[in-house]
């Protein structure tokens, strides 16, 4: 019997260093699907720049997942090729299909430098050439010495990128653009052009580096047998770039690879712009979400509940939208951190994994807490919720959205899973009721609060009405008397 599609971020910022994380993985799995885990996003697998204490975005070798000794390790912050290998193995054994993390926009931790001219542009409007074209030394020569040519034999060098922030000869750190190239034009428009994040900024434009792309995610897909992507910082790679490469390995690779990108925007229109660009050739994380339920937990009932999903891309093309409540990206110490309130996240989980619409991420750092930020795990409340989600959320959904701090929905269940169906109330401020419709299926039937939040049940009547409550700042989730999320 299908269950509700579920994905887990298996990883957050500051995991120790201990090349642990493939093998915690493979110990995991017969409990993540337990739980109704579908789906795993595992980190960066490739050799970073930072050896050992890279957590994978500043990308070295992408056909060193933990094999050759480059950067002063051969295992990488997670584990060895075998261990990865082996997790991903164990993980589509147990049904669990494997998300690898992409990160195609720039390469970190060059092999040796060369001499190439170049241009400083304003870091804050990239359109605007500060000098005259000038020598300068740079980090853009990759010649892998760890591994060879095994593999491939691709060797990058200045050509194959666009720019670089760093001038070895001088020391000084500035958004430089090789004489001759020019920042992608279909990217975001921050900074006048948002091309340009970081590192040797790859040149997807140059035929060389497109077709040893392709290449390398071929080799990438069949040695690790993985399923699908998540696509780092797209906003910052020019938008026919993907639906050409992911068409290209769906068709050689027969497979569907379900692909999430990371556009970090809170527009709207700047979101749904990109994904008609790229042809709806992947789904989004919904980062307008995100912002709406950080606000919403930091707005001390302020906030109006009712207008939680405008705005957003599970409220307007749901077909697209990767739901999430924080990330790696949010969480404490990062540069985008924008961490929902403890007293919030069981609130916006519910929002996010009880409803029809939108594939749900949940965040490592959630699950299993951040020890380095004494962020406390959530995983009692968070394991009931995905529970509820595996077994009791299907069916027809109506909202109950009417009031700025009480609001409410409900599924009405179907006949596959067995007295599937729920109520789910919640406030960001003072608690109260709702009068709401469960269906005839789940009529005549008494409903418990299965968070444990309260202790009273709620009878519904012979037309499927009850009355359904929650506590101050809270969420209660009502199932079927007799029904266990344990």
């Amino acid at each position: 019997m299908p269950s509700n599609d579920t994905l887990m971020q298996y990883f957050e910022w500051y995991l120790p260093s201990d090349s642990t994380l493939w093998n915690k993985v493979t110990k995991e799995t017969k409990h993540l699907e337990n739980i109704g885990i579908t789906h795993v996003w595992l980190p960066p697998a490739y050799k970073g720049a930072g050896g050992k204490d890279d957590v994978g975005y500043g990308v070295y070798d992408l056909y060193d997942l933990g094999e050759f000794d480059q950067k002063g390790s051969i295992p990488t912050k997670y584990g060895t090729k075998d261990e990865y290998v082996n997790a991903i193995r164990e993980l589509r054994e147990n049904n669990i299909k494997v998300l690898a993390d992409i990160v195609l926009n720039h390469k970190m931790g060059a092999d040796e430098t060369e001499e190439v001219l170049a241009v400083q542009d304003d870091a804050s409007d990239r359109n605007i050439s500060l000098t005259e074209a000038k020598p300068i030394k740079v980090w853009t020569k990759y010649t892998f010495p760890g591994r060879g040519n095994t593999y491939s034999d691709f060797k990058w060098n200045w050509t194959h990128f666009h720019g670089v922030d760093w001038d070895e000869n001088t020391g000084t750190a500035a958004i430089y653009k090789f004489y001759g190239k020019h920042w992608d034009e279909d990217v975001d428009k921050e900074n006048g052009n948002f091309d340009y994040l970081m590192g040797a900024d790859i040149d997807l434009n140059n035929y060389d580096v497109i077709k040893e792309l392709k290449n390398w995610g071929k080799w990438y897909i069949n040695t690790a047998n993985l399923d699908g992507f998540r696509l780092d910082a797209v906003k910052h790679i020019r938008a026919e770039f993907f639906p050409e490469w992911l068409e290209e390995l769906r068709n050689s690779t027969e497979k569907k690879l379900f692909s999430v990108g990371e556009y970090w925007s809170s527009n709207i229109d700047t979101i749904s712009n990109y994904i008609e660009k790229t042809n709806g050739c992947m789904s989004l994380f919904d980062v307008p979400l995100h912002y709406n339920f950080y606000r919403a937990s930091i707005s001390n009932g302020e906030y109006d509940m009712s207008q939680i999903f405008e705005g957003t891309i599970v409220g307007t093309n749901p077909e697209k939208a990767v739901t999430f409540v924080d990330n790696h990206d949010t969480e404490p110490g990062q540069a985008l951190e924008s961490w929902i309130l403890d007293w919030f996240k069981p609130l916006a989980y519910s929002l996010i994994l009880l409803r029809k619409n939108g594939f749900p991420c949940v965040f490592y750092g959630d699950y299993y807490g951040i020890p380095e930020k004494n962020v406390e795990p959530k995983k009692d409340i968070l394991t009931k919720l995905l529970k509820v989600r595996k077994y009791y959320a299907y069916g027809e959904q109506y909202d109950y959205f009417n009031d700025r701090n009480v609001i409410g929905f409900t599924r009405l269940g179907d006949y596959e899973h067995h007295d599937s169906g729920l109520a789910v109330v919640m406030s960001d401020g003072r608690g109260g009721g709702i009068q709401m419709n469960v269906g005839k299926k789940l009529a005549n039937t008494t409903f418990y609060d299965c968070t444990g939040n309260l202790s009273e049940t709620v009878y519904v009547d012979n037309d499927g009405n009850g009355i359904f409550y929650c506590k101050d700042g809270s969420v209660s989730v009502w199932i079927k008397q007799g029904q266990s999320v344990n």
